[in-house]
């Protein structure tokens, strides 16, 4: 098959599933996420998609053929680790969808280098690869990077949470204090007062 029938080929079979996985997203850190209906239409919606993709490949014949169902069976995976991230919104299905598209696009490269021999259809396979070994790289990167940043959030509200407690401690021993140049009735109303005032019992 020529470059061109390839490129014609490629065109209409991504504006035929282009809508599709457009319709999910992946989610920003922090954006609201998919409610679980939203997430179980989606994986509805991808399973349809790959059907009609699926069909479509039929009236195709050799490497074409097997080109198509490669990238059919490829949005159907995307579209569905897309809708788990956005139901999710956790850094982990976040990667998981990143590497959904790098193994795509990485699955449909090889099945494109059988139409090359010999040297040429090595080094289009090795590309591929290290497609592939990048983009996999990169989502574990941003993935440890926000992993980090919640552990480091977690830990600074910890630290705050203690260092309070610790300021709390210390205004209390003050406003005892205060109360020991009272006498009487006077010392243990001031006494009661502060510890209603810092939660003591």
């Amino acid at each position: 098959m020529s470059k061109l029938m390839i490129a014609l080929f490629m065109s209409a079979g991504l504006g035929l599933a282009l809508p599709a996985v457009a319709q999910v997203t992946t989610p920003n850190p922090g954006s609201s996420t998919t409610s679980k209906d939203g997430y179980t239409q989606a994986r509805t919606s991808a399973d349809a998609q790959y059907q009609i993709d699926k069909s479509a490949c039929s009236s195709l014949s050799g490497n074409a053929k097997d080109i198509c169902v490669v990238e059919a069976k490829g949005k159907d995976s995307v579209a569905k680790a897309e809708a788990q991230a956005a139901y999710e919104n956790t850094p982990k299905s976040r990667e998981n969808a990143r590497i959904a598209h790098a193994q795509a696009k990485y699955n449909g490269a090889v099945e494109k280098c059988d139409d090359v021999a010999g040297n040429r259809k090595d080094v289009c396979i090795k590309e591929a690869k290290a497609d592939l070994v990048k983009g996999k790289a990169d989502a574990m990167v941003d993935r440890v990077t926000a992993d980090t940043r919640k552990d480091t959030a977690t830990k600074q509200t910890e630290a705050r949470n203690e260092a309070n407690a610790d300021v709390r401690e210390a205004e209390y021993k003050v406003a005892i204090e205060k109360c020991d140049a009272l006498a009487g009735p006077t010392k243990d109303s001031c006494i009661s007062g502060a510890k209603v005032q810092f939660g003591k019992s």
